[in-house]
Formats: structure tokens, C-alpha cells, sequence
């Protein structure tokens, strides 16, 4: 079994191979443990699937770096919030084209509607695909205080996911591996969205 550290490692170099964190994109964090709070996470800056182990940041409830020679990134402060609010064990953040695309195309209808597809079964407490979930999208915002704040009412009632406008992604869980698999999931269902618009703009009902 995989220590945390290694296990977080892992999973941002299989999210970053799937071409949802290129670049410096993305941000990763994993609860070591919760009195006092801490945790692991990617420092900002850095290309999430070339990180090593020792380069990991551990970060405390106030975002304050206790461990490593990295910069904590400004949205550890939406990571806080998502494992306060949702009690979540680990929190990812990706940058997909579609979570871009669609969290745009979705702001000002109030979120995003995913519904009527199997994959919605892994995301925890869904137990049948005749279901519909709203995810929901938040407007970008460069103050991360801000935007956490505007965010904690919609986390707990969120399907393990939200959207900020234009920039992508968070997905969270009650471990790590649960919350890879949301972080799939939800990131499948954008797939699909974006692609049945497209069918429907061309007159063609999937």
C-alpha cells in the first residue's frame, strides 16, 4: 500500500497524462490529518506530472507551508474550504478543454445539468443512471478568499464536483482514490456534454 505522499504522486501523474492538468495547471491535495489539520499538497508553479515526493508542500489549516521548500498556490484556500465543508479527504483540481469550455457556456444558467447516463453511478450516493445532477458554476475570481467564501454554500448539496468559470474543476472525496474517481467520472459526463451540444446544434438527437 502506498504511503500519502506517494499515492498523491501517483494519481496527479495519472490526471496530468490524461491531459487535464497541462502545463503548471491543476492543484492536488490530500488530508494527512485533521487536529490539527494538515496537508499534502503540489506547491504552485510546477508541472504536476514530473513532481517528486520531497518536492510535496504540507500545508496547515491556514494554508501556512509546515513542511517543504515550495510555494503553497492561492487556491489552497478553495481546498480548506471543499475539506471543511464536505469533510472531503482529498480534493483535486483539473483543467480540462471541457471543464473550461462548458463551465463558461454554463454560468449563466445557475450550473451545470448532467443527467440519464450510467457513469453518473460513480459518484457516491447515486445508485441508479435515471438521475439528474447540477453542478454547480461559480464566476471566476483572482481573490481566493473571495471566491471560497462565495463557494461554501454550494458544497455540501455539490455532486462531489464545482465548476469556476473559464478555469476548470474541483473534485473531492473522502480519500484519495475516491476522489480520483469522482474527479473521472465527472470529467467523463463533461465529455459527453460538450459533445451532445455539438449533436444538437447540428439538428442530430443522440
Amino acid at each position: 500500500m502506498l504511503n500519502p505522499k506517494a499515492a498523491l504522486i501517483e494519481v496527479m501523474a495519472a490526471v496530468q497524462q490524461r491531459g487535464w492538468c497541462d502545463g503548471t495547471g491543476g492543484n492536488f491535495s490530500c488530508v494527512l490529518q485533521r487536529d490539527p489539520l494538515q496537508l499534502w499538497m503540489a506547491p504552485s508553479g510546477v508541472d504536476k506530472g514530473q513532481l517528486q515526493e520531497s518536492e510535496l508542500i504540507l500545508v496547515d489549516g491556514a494554508g501556512t507551508v509546515l513542511e517543504g521548500s515550495g510555494k503553497a498556490s492561492a487556491e489552497t484556500l478553495m481546498h480548506l474550504a471543499i475539506v471543511q465543508y464536505c469533510n472531503a479527504g482529498a480534493v483535486l483540481h483539473s483543467h480540462s478543454q471541457a471543464g473550461t469550455l462548458l463551465s463558461q457556456w454554463a454560468l449563466s444558467k445557475g450550473g451545470l445539468e448532467l443527467s440519464n447516463l450510467e457513469m453518473l453511478k460513480g459518484l457516491e450516493g447515486i445508485k441508479s443512471h435515471a438521475t439528474s445532477v447540477l453542478l454547480p458554476v461559480l464566476a471566476n475570481n483572482q481573490n481566493l478568499a473571495e471566491l471560497s467564501a462565495a463557494a461554501a454554500p454550494l458544497l455540501p448539496g455539490a455532486p462531489k464536483g464545482i465548476l469556476i468559470a473559464g478555469h476548470g474543476l474541483y473534485a473531492w472525496g473522502e480519500n484519495l482514490f475516491q476522489a480520483k474517481r469522482h474527479l473521472e467520472i465527472i470529467e467523463f459526463l463533461l465529455e459527453q456534454k460538450w459533445r451532445q451540444l455539438i449533436l444538437e446544434g447540428l439538428g442530430i438527437k443522440p
